[in-house]
Formats: structure tokens, C-alpha cells, sequence
């Protein structure tokens, strides 16, 4: 396969990440393992909300 210009980055490790431009290869914030196992409000408002929404469909396909 021929490209042409490449300018590569070899700190990307990553043959893909290293061919894209910088603007795109931004680095990440990092977000630490204790926040991702946090129980929100939205995730506790979205668990409600799907429960209350099945059990109608359900109640409503018996009925």
C-alpha cells in the first residue's frame, strides 16, 4: 500500500495512532479506576427509569 507524507510519531506506538495528525491524537485525560465504579445519580435515574419502563411494556402485552 502506498501513502503519501506520512509524518509518524513514534512515541504512539501504535501504527495507526502514529499516522494520525496531532491534532487528533490528543492525549486523554486520564480517569482514575475509583471514579468509574462510582454509582451516580444519572446511572441509579437510568436503572429506575428502564425498570419502570419494562414493567409497564410487560403489563401491557399481558393485558
Amino acid at each position: 500500500m502506498r501513502r503519501s507524507l506520512v509524518l509518524t510519531d513514534e512515541s504512539a506506538r501504535h501504527w495507526f495512532r502514529a499516522s494520525l495528525p496531532p491534532h487528533v491524537r490528543r492525549e486523554l485525560i486520564p480517569i482514575p479506576a475509583e471514579a468509574l465504579w462510582r454509582l451516580t445519580v444519572e446511572d441509579v435515574r437510568g436503572v429506575a427509569s428502564t425498570y419502570v419502563a419494562l414493567t409497564l411494556a410487560i403489563f401491557a402485552f399481558i393485558i
